[in-house]
């Protein structure tokens, strides 16, 4: 019988009502989840002292749910994190990068309206979520949401008000919930060895920057000139299009040349970056920023965080930058 962890760390799903709205109530999941109790598999729950709302997570929250999961590797088959759904694609974009190695299920949930509404979405998220998390030859982090598992470092939030939060744009889904459980194995990772993950620092300097027309192009040059960042993601236009806006791409030059990782991608949500399909995507090739294809925003901020405090040259970061570690880009 497989043994699953779910770690509950907050979010709309164990909310209650209180005089200034929903606000999470500690042991409300743990006691609510005993009806998803079933003899197929033993499922606990791992209640965080400090239940929070998802949009306060900070690297700390990501490094204790990595130090969790990798602490308990040896004795459970699968993970769940039951989480907020605000940075819900950002938390699990950190844990694709941060688990690989682990060679088990991690499934990211939560739900749009509370358990104790008698329309959440919640109870079909988390029995969706304990099946996946059963199946021993997913080997990844996916986020299942409304009926569909997607790949983690794909999965982006795209409706606060329907159910269907989240989607992958450039990524079909890897499972479909409907009586039965489609499986898509076919669209699976095929993992290397396991191997016990190390629990990354994720203390890099990390900002995104969304370029906009007007003054937003040279302002971003000057905070890049000036910032002292790790790395920056950059969304541009289109296929990975600027303006010619000297500001700007002096700006980009300078942080690469200091040795900032600068990493470009799409503002669009389905596409890529394509250096050479427009000239305009040209100038910032030549400062030095790096093509990030079709990463999602939450995947660039997760892979430029993991890249940055790799061992290695700046020409070994950039390189890395360029390589599809767990999915992340086609």
């Amino acid at each position: 019988m497989p043994r699953i962890l779910m770690l509950y760390t907050g979010g709309t799903i164990g909310m209650a009502d209180t005089a200034e709205g929903l606000a999470p109530e500690p042991g409300l999941l743990p006691r609510l989840i005993e009806r998803l109790q079933d003899s197929h598999c033993q499922l606990e729950v791992i209640e965080y002292p400090q239940l929070i709302d998802s949009s306060d997570i900070t690297p700390a929250h990501w490094r204790q749910i990595v130090d969790d999961i990798v602490g308990r590797r040896d004795r459970y088959d699968g993970f769940i994190v039951v989480h907020g759904t605000d940075t819900m694609a950002y938390t699990a974009s950190v844990l694709a990068f941060a688990l690989q190695g682990l060679g088990k299920p991690v499934v990211v949930t939560g739900s749009q309206l509370p358990l104790i509404r008698p329309r959440s979405d919640g109870w079909s998220n988390l029995a969706d979520a304990i099946e996946a998390a059963c199946q021993p030859d997913l080997q990844e982090v996916v986020v299942v949401f409304d009926r569909v598992m997607l790949r983690g470092c794909r999965a982006r939030k795209v409706d606060a008000a329907g159910f269907h939060g989240f989607d992958s744009p450039n990524c079909p889904p890897l499972a479909e919930f409907g009586i039965a459980p489609t499986w898509y194995r076919e669209r699976w990772r095929v993992a290397a060895d396991a191997m016990a993950p190390q629990s990354p620092r994720l203390n890099g300097k990390v900002a995104v920057f969304f370029l906009t027309p007007g003054v937003g192009a040279g302002l971003i040059g000057a905070t890049l000139s000036n910032a002292s960042l790790d790395g920056a993601v950059l969304m541009s236009y289109g296929n990975g299009n600027t303006p010619a806006d000297e500001g700007l791409l002096s700006g980009v030059a300078a942080a690469c040349a200091r040795g900032m990782l600068v990493l470009n991608i799409t503002q669009a949500v389905c596409g890529a970056v394509e250096p050479g399909a427009y000239a305009a995507s040209q100038p910032l090739v030549r400062a030095g920023a790096i093509p990030g294809g079709d990463l999602t925003p939450e995947a660039a901020l997760a892979k430029l965080l993991w890249v940055s405090e790799q061992a290695g040259s700046l020409a070994d970061k950039r390189s890395a930058l360029t390589r599809d570690w767990v999915g992340e880009a086609s």
